[in-house]
């Protein structure tokens, strides 16, 4: 757990208060003069003012205060302190914003955690991709079916799944859609991680329900150990306050600038913008010009941001998202999440490192090994295999120790249901159950089972770099 001076309790993450909007703020409108990378087309130009014009004066989805607590404890994983977990859908929707789904995937997440806390004795920072990923950048603005073309899915926050004209249509009611799917998303996860249900001394009953296979075993095995730590403790009279509850913070990449511009409001203590439709909001690969949009505009707001960097990237683009994005070097504020590939990041990623690391910048590197290594199976569905992801993170961990760096998270897309989009894991998932069990609308996700299993191999990772 954090330690009193870690969580900096003068803090008060629900006490601040927030103007109604951002609009005489300098500066937050210049990303309208550059380039916009993955921007709808609009249908209609009078419900998109409308729109944005309702979400600008709707409440905050987070505030302020939670997400300088966040900040914090990123500056914790970044010296080598903590780890960060980070996990969700790679497309929300809107009709999978249930209790029971939302619940399966923060219970994935715990467990996840519970394993990496336990295994590597070292405090987790819990992040989901839920309550604000419903957009996708898109390689190609246009699908072609059977000759007919029609606009990319980009997310339901934008357009449609069906294949149809109407559904297709780039429609900005969508975005208040989002909002207040969010809102209701974030509802639950406070009353699930403050109410109960992430009580560590409960950590038997988060595999309830689940098939028997090794990596439920296993995860029993440690719970039994916890649960004989926890009694023990008990009987030592030890308080036991810090288990009943669990930080959870939201993120989502930053791609539909419109929606992140009308939901910034200034914080009244400080003065400063803060986006409120997250704690943390990241750029994507596809996104990230040092000269474009996106960069520009979350060089100006005060969250704690990240950016994804993929195999193409070079040390003085590094070095050029560094200086626009942290030119302060503050602790916390930058995260480099690397999605390189399984086959490449032992060769991609070390100069990164080194170069980072020789001019003195210190930002927090986490591994996302879902995004590298998606392929196309035999009968037309995106794929993962379950054995790259894991050889991708055992090269992230090799890199970053044979560069004096430390490992400092894992970003992954999951679900808590039990899918069939990634191949592999120890009840082995093959192509023939991609007709019955796949369900994700955009990129495979691992499942709960497969995801407890890429727990333990960054547990036991973790637990070879503290032993050192």
């Amino acid at each position: 757990m954090f330690d009193a001076a870690e969580k900096n309790l003068a803090v008060e993450p629900f006490g601040t208060t927030h103007s109604q909007g951002a609009a005489d703020y300098p500066g937050l409108d210049e990303w309208r003069n550059l380039d916009v990378q993955q921007a709808p087309q609009w249908y209609d130009q009078q419900v998109l003012e409308d729109s944005l014009n309702e979400l600008s004066n709707v409440p905050p989805l987070v505030f302020a205060g939670e997400v300088d607590v966040l900040r914090e404890r990123l500056a914790v994983a970044a010296a080598g302190k903590a780890f960060v977990l980070q996990g969700g859908d790679c497309a929300e929707t809107f009709a999978g914003a249930t209790a029971n789904k939302i619940s399966a995937r923060i219970r994935t997440i715990l467990q996840m955690a519970a394993v990496l806390t336990y295994g590597a004795s070292m405090p987790v920072v819990k992040m989901g991709r839920m309550a604000g990923q419903f957009a996708k950048p898109r390689s190609s603005n246009m699908e072609v079916r059977d000759g007919v073309e029609l606009p990319s899915f980009r997310g339901e926050i934008v357009n449609g799944f069906d294949f149809t004209e109407e559904s297709r249509r780039h429609d900005p009611r969508r975005m208040v859609q989002a909002y207040h799917t969010s809102a209701s998303t974030l509802n639950l996860i406070r009353a699930f991680t403050t109410g109960g249900f992430a009580d560590l001394r409960t950590v038997h009953s988060w595999n309830k329900g689940f098939m028997s296979n090794p990596a439920y075993a296993r995860f029993d095995e440690l719970a039994a150990e916890i649960d004989r730590a926890v009694r023990f403790m008990e009987a030592a009279g030890a308080d036991f306050d810090a288990l009943r509850t669990v930080e959870f913070f939201s993120a989502h990449e930053a791609l539909l600038l419109e929606y992140e511009r009308a939901l910034t409001r200034i914080d009244s203590r400080t003065g400063l913008p803060y986006i409120t439709s997250s704690h943390f909001v990241w750029i994507g690969e596809r996104t990230r010009q040092i000269d474009g949009a996106h960069v520009d505009y979350l060089s100006r707001i005060h969250n704690p941001i990240g950016v994804k960097l993929g195999p193409t990237t070079t040390v003085d683009q590094a070095m050029e998202l560094i200086d626009k994005l942290d030119p302060n070097r503050e602790p916390g504020r930058l995260t480099f999440i690397v999605r390189m590939g399984a086959n490449t990041i032992r060769e991609q990623l070390p100069p990164i490192m080194k170069g980072v690391k020789a001019e003195g910048a210190t930002p927090l590197w986490i591994t996302d090994p879902m995004h590298g290594n998606t392929i196309t199976a035999a009968n037309g569905y995106k794929t993962r295999r379950l054995e790259d992801i894991m050889n991708e993170v055992r090269g992230f961990f090799e890199v970053a120790n044979a560069t004096g760096t430390h490992p400092g998270g894992l970003h992954i897309e999951l679900t808590g249901d039990d899918v069939a989009e990634c191949l592999g894991g120890s009840v082995a998932i093959d192509e023939s159950a991609f007709d019955e069990r796949y369900e994700t609308l955009v990129d495979p996700r691992l499942n709960h089972q497969q995801s407890l299993e890429l727990a333990f191999l960054v547990a036991e990772s973790l637990a070879k770099d503290s032993a050192k």
